[in-house]
């Protein structure tokens, strides 16, 4: 058929750890995928994942290389396009666009700081962000700003936040919704810790100490997911982790940045292959987006670290693909610079709004005079 697109392993790599989703039943007897792309639009949930997992496949040996190199070189303004008759030299752009990861307790987050600091900044086997394991009571005290690329011209930064909770969804909401109004800035104290008063007076001396470093105003969010607790709470009955994650995901905080965040499934690895497609079907489904777009299941950098260009190229062009994202949506959402014209006008309305406040103010004490010389009379 001309309209037909044949995935197929090059080598007899291709059955390699990295292409998981090859054990899937669609691959059995032939080795390969069979699409036709006439009848792209009429193809399930379950055959848009296992094509974009195989697009991934084809471009990651050649395309990891290219789009490593454009974040290496990338400055905060570079994938701005024009749109709404403003010129470039009208936008504020920030010396350095940052990005916050977010998430539940445990999803991922620093591992994926972990595996940038490996793809991108090759720092190897070198673990820069303390993970929170299965055994581990770690808790993430202070915000941490990341420079993943290891060079001093660095056009963005990358902050791990603090793992929120899915029993107090509310409180974390409230927490995120305060990094995303007034920003963040390395060391800055994102929870109360648990430990004693000594513990409290260490992180009170370190939060004054870290009033010098620069604050920043987020750029863009992306929400990490632990798709192996989601799915198998979900199986057992228990779909408290799914709807807080849709909680979080749909929040007023993190729409302000882009419509929807991008999305990365973390610990994968620990379910099946059909338990993983399923997986990451359920939960975009849940949350009302595309299986295929703007969704990245990536395997995260283990305590012991790998190297994933040679262990997991798909791993590797996935989390370089979805950070090239990232700074796409960001220099679109840049906001005008302000001239002094709009300081003036904002000027005014406070003055105006103090007017109004008085004169509220002084018809409210009128009105109580008034209404006790009634009583008098």
């Amino acid at each position: 058929m001309e309209n037909q697109v044949n995935y197929e392993p090059e080598d007899d790599s291709g059955n390699g750890l990295y292409c998981w989703w090859r054990s899937a039943s669609e691959f059995q007897g032939t080795g390969r995928l069979d699409m036709d792309v006439s009848r792209a639009a009429e193809a399930g949930p379950r055959m848009r994942v296992l094509r974009e997992m195989e697009r991934l496949a084809m471009v990651a040996p050649e395309g990891l290389d290219d789009l490593r190199h454009k974040l290496l070189s990338y400055r905060p303004g570079d994938f701005w396009v024009p749109m709404g008759g403003l010129k470039k030299e009208e936008l504020d752009i920030p010396p350095i666009v940052t990005i916050l990861l977010v998430g539940f307790s445990k999803s991922g987050k620093s591992s994926l700081v972990n595996l940038m600091y490996s793809v991108l900044g090759r720092a190897g086997l070198i673990a820069f962000a303390q993970t929170a394991g299965s055994s581990s009571n770690y808790e993430t005290l202070f915000m941490e700003e990341h420079n993943v690329l290891r060079s001093m011209r660095n056009g963005f930064c990358v902050y791990d936040s603090r793992g929120l909770s899915y029993y107090e969804i509310k409180q974390s909401l409230e927490e995120l919704s305060e990094w995303m109004i007034d920003g963040v800035h390395h060391h800055l104290r994102c929870s109360r810790g648990r430990g004693s008063e000594s513990s409290d007076s260490f992180a009170l001396s370190a939060q004054l100490s870290s009033s010098k470093f620069t604050r920043r105003r987020v750029n863009c969010a992306v929400v990490v997911v632990d798709m192996s607790y989601v799915y198998k709470s979900l199986i057992a009955g228990d779909s408290t982790s799914l709807e807080a994650t849709k909680e979080l995901f749909c929040s007023h905080s993190l729409r302000k940045c882009n419509e929807n965040p991008i999305l990365i499934l973390c610990h994968g690895d620990l379910l099946t292959t059909d338990e993983r497609i399923d997986g990451r079907i359920k939960i975009c489904q849940f949350l009302g987006i595309s299986e295929a777009t703007g969704v990245y299941d990536i395997s995260c950098v283990t305590e012991h670290g790998f190297l994933p260009e040679e262990a997991d190229p798909v791993s590797a062009y996935a989390l370089t693909e979805a950070l090239y994202r990232v700074l796409l949506f960001s220099d679109r959402t840049h906001p005008p610079r302000r001239h002094w014209k709009d300081h003036i006008v904002e000027f005014l309305y406070w003055i105006l709004c103090c007017i109004s406040a008085f004169f509220a103010f002084l018809a409210y004490c009128f009105s109580k005079l008034g209404k006790r010389k009634m009583k008098r009379l």
